[in-house]
């Protein structure tokens, strides 16, 4: 959701040969900053910036034919298979995309329960553990992305939104997005916004609110 130094708000679903392939800079959506809009998380796997996961609020991604018939194919791969981690990624790529976040956390877990070591897979498990409500397990999926691959942007960018937005931590979050730009001081998110301007409106709001 690997080459890490490029920029995936998502969304095609990954293909099972493509996936080490698929670009870094993926923020999933923008909810806002400052004014009350705060920014999510990006999937870290796909090949286009896109929006994956819907705003609380908003219509989930309509399950076509084609993503339903998708599903189907591989939920019966993964039964006929169960030891097919590629299937189970792409299951949690599909899931993730429709919005189905306790069916993505199974999946995924399951995909890396059989082929462990997969930084963007790790923090696409992090964003819907986010999504289901479970800061402390997204934060510790980033992590894990972080440890498997320290130079893994989106992995860090995301755990930064977490600290900030869910677990109330500014300065982990600040710390988190300045170890980006140490990586790439060019780094931005999706939205066109720097890393670096992101940082400084962090860091203006926290001297307001003082």
């Amino acid at each position: 959701m690997a080459n890490n130094n490029k920029t995936k708000k998502v969304v095609s679903p990954p293909r099972p040969d493509n996936r080490k392939q698929l670009i870094i800079y993926c923020v999933i959506f923008v909810i806002g900053f400052l004014a009350g809009v705060a920014f999510t998380v990006f999937k870290s796997s796909s090949i286009t910036p896109a929006s994956v996961t819907a705003p609380d609020g908003q219509q989930s991604p309509p399950h076509n034919e084609e993503t339903h018939q998708a599903m189907l194919n591989l939920e019966a791969e993964v039964t006929a298979n169960p030891g097919n981690f590629q299937a189970w990624a792409n299951l949690g790529n599909l899931y993730y995309d429709t919005d189905q976040a306790t069916k993505a956390i199974a999946a995924y877990n399951k995909s890396l329960s059989l082929h462990k070591g997969d930084a963007n897979l790790l923090t696409d498990l992090g964003v819907m553990y986010r999504k289901n409500k479970q800061a402390d397990k997204a934060l510790e999926a980033f992590n894990l992305a972080i440890q498997e691959n320290p130079t893994h942007l989106p992995s860090r960018y995301n755990k930064g939104i977490v600290m900030l937005y869910d677990l109330n931590d500014k300065q982990g979050a600040l710390t988190s997005w300045e170890e980006m730009l140490r990586i790439d001081p060019q780094a931005k998110s999706n939205s066109g916004m720097t890393i670096r301007e992101l940082i400084d409106k962090v860091k203006a709001d926290q001297a307001i609110s003082k």
